[in-house]
Parts: structure tokens; sequence; C-alpha cells
């Protein structure tokens, strides 16, 4: 039986105070430490925080190796007492380890950053997925796109999914985008738009598969003590949990990813909370199918369901459960994940305009690293 850290030792006593995001899209020129150092001083002003205070540092590394602690430390001035890289963030794994080191002791205010030039520096995407990948890259099962074409088409023949379901996804981020000034894709799209667009891998199209972006992203996290002392509405970590998948490859039907439930299990079980407490629901979307996926996997809807869930129109603003009110990494940009969060945040602290989910108290996180490992994050401004 694994010994896993009582969620009593931290629930509750650590909360985000500071969010900062770049402008989107390219920023040619520009190193990847360079975009996220400009969103940690946007982060710092909006916590309130002065950089004297940050004695942890936990950076993300792109697909090309930039944006390590030990290259974003010397520009931003500081040796901190706790410091790290994860080699794929996606912000989620990135807080959860900055709860972790504030809750040890290793550390009392944490900065997380991301940055990257990935559109500008022309980052290749098209490698291999998962494990296994040297054996499936010269069949073509490459990027996300082609194992969640097999996830849809496993899932439309399950349980009769179709592509217009499907489109559905990316037309309601589209219009959640629309209202974002960070967003890069702003035109507006219909369901007619989406059956109209070829196939970019059958049955995926163009509209259901991320997009590539410049920018910079950063959080600010302390101790829910010091929260207290700063101006700005604090957002406390309420729940968290992780699962590495590495041998999912020997999971039946494995392009599901099965193995999510059990972050599932482990996140309610943290938290306190249930999938019908979650006001906004955030997913970190390479491919649209991921928000079938996750809705399933985290119970907000049956096996099968989240096709019509989403068609009925759930998840728009207004609906039973809005999700990805940034565009996501569909419409919005492409930052592994790390947009999401502090979407979260902003929605929480109510300062979203037009998009603003009125009465929002909790937020829900999910992120994977492919076919690898999963974690999820519930955020609260619940007292």
């Amino acid at each position: 039986m694994a010994h896993i850290l009582k969620a009593e030792t931290w629930r509750g006593k650590t909360a985000i105070v500071g969010v900062g995001t770049t402008r989107q899209g390219e920023h040619p020129g520009r190193s990847a430490e360079q975009i996220g150092v400009e969103a940690l001083g946007l982060a710092l002003a909006d916590s309130g925080i002065d950089k004297s205070e940050i004695d942890g540092l936990i950076t993300c590394a792109t697909t090309q190796g930039q944006g390590t602690d030990a290259s974003f430390g010397p520009l931003l001035g500081i040796d901190p007492a706790f410091s790290a890289t994860l080699d794929y963030g996606s912000c989620n794994f990135s807080l959860h380890l900055a709860v972790m080191a504030i809750a040890s002791g290793l550390a009392s205010t944490v900065a997380l950053i991301y940055g990257c030039n990935q559109r500008t520096n022309k980052a290749s995407f098209a490698g291999g997925y998962g494990a296994g990948a040297d054996f499936t890259h010269p069949y073509g099962y490459l990027h996300v796109a082609a194992p969640f074409a097999m996830a849809f088409n496993r899932h439309r023949h399950l349980y009769g999914t179709t592509e217009e379901q499907l489109g559905h996804v990316a037309v309601v981020q589209r219009e959640y985008a629309r209202m974002n000034p960070l967003s890069v894709f702003t035109d507006p799209l219909t369901i007619d738009d989406y059956l109209a667009t070829p196939y970019l891998i059958e049955p995926l199209r163009r509209h259901d598969m991320t997009m590539i972006s410049d920018g910079g992203a950063a959080l600010i996290v302390t101790s829910a003590e010091r929260a207290r002392d700063l101006p700005g509405k604090a957002v406390s970590v309420a729940g968290m949990a992780e699962q590495a998948a590495w041998r999912s490859n020997d999971l039946e039907d494995n392009v599901m990813r099965p193995w999510m439930k059990n972050v599932a299990a482990r996140l309610y079980g943290s938290s306190g909370f249930t999938p019908d407490q979650i006001d906004l629901l955030y997913v970190q979307d390479p491919c649209s199918f991921y928000i079938l996926e996750m809705l399933e996997h985290y119970g907000f809807c049956q096996p099968g369901e989240s096709g019509p869930f989403v068609a009925a129109g759930n998840t728009r603003l207004g609906g039973r459960l809005p999700v990805n009110t940034n565009g996501g990494q569909l419409s919005e940009a492409y930052m592994w994940g790390w947009l999401h969060l502090c979407e979260a945040v902003r929605q929480l602290r109510g300062e979203c305009g037009a998009r603003q989910v009125l009465g929002a108290r909790v937020a829900q996180y999910a992120s994977a690293a492919a076919g690898l490992r999963g974690a999820a994050t519930i955020l609260t401004v619940e007292d």
C-alpha cells in the first residue's frame, strides 16, 4: 500500500495569489526565458508580492529544452531555497509540486513560470506518442492526432458518438475565445463551418487539434496564512491527484485512457468535493476528444453520454458546466495548459468580463501528459 501525503497536511493551506499572462501568438526575436520573465513580472504585480519574497522556483521546460530553472534563475536574479524544472509541467504538475514544497517547509512562496517561442522557432511536434513510440512512429502513429483519432473511432463504435457532437467542442470553445482578448483564433465558427472543413486525420479536422503559439504564463503560490495579508482575492488549492500510466499499452482499450478514473477517485477523495459541486471545468485539450473523455472519466456524465452532453449546450456560458471558458488550446493558445489555470483563477476572482460565470466558487482543472500520466486540481474561493 503506497503511503500518500495525507490531504489534511496540505488541503486549504496554500493559495494562488497572482497570475500573469503575456500576449499570445508570435514573439519574434525573443527567447522563451524572456517571455516567461515578462509573465512573472505581471504575476508579481497581480499578487502584491515583491520578488525578494520568492524562495521557490518551478519551471516547465519546452519541447526544445528551453526554460529551465537554471536559465530563469540568473535572469530573475534569485537564488531560491527550492528550485526545480519539470519536463512536462502542464501547470497541474507544477502546481502540485509547489503545494508539496510549501507543505513540507522547503519554500514559503513559489513562482511557477512557463515561456515558449515554439511558433517563431518552428518547433516540431510530429514525434511519436506515448509508451512504445519507437515501434509505432514508423507507421504514422504521431502527435496526439493519430491516437485520438483512434480513440474517437472507438468511442463512436461503442456509443454511437457522432462527428457533429464532437464538433460542438470546437464551436463552444471558439464562442468563449471570441470574448477573450488573449485568444489567437477569434473568427466565428459554426457547426456547419466545422463539418465543411476537410479531415486532418479522419475523423478529426483542423478545428479538433491545438494550434502552436508563443507566449508566457506565471503564477504565484504561497501559504494561506501569507495570502490573508495580501490585497487580492486568494484562490485555495482544495484537491489534487495524479496517476502515472507507464504500462498503459498493457491495458484493454488503452486509447481510452481508463486509468484516468484513478485520478478522479483520488481527486474527489482528497478534496471532499463531488462532480456536482464543480462550477467550472478546465481540460487541457490538445485534441477536442479530450473534452469528451474527461467529462466521462471525472463523472460529469456517464460513459457514452459526453457527445450528447456537449451538443445540448451544457458546456456553454450559462450551461450546466461551462468548460474551457478561455477558449482552450483549440482557440485561445497552446501553452501546455498553463492558460487554463490562469483562467480558472481569474474566473473564481470574478475578473473575466463578458465570459464571466456568475457565482462561480469551485473550479476543476484536468490534464494529461499524452497517455503516460494525468493530474487534476480543484480550486475554490470557499472559506
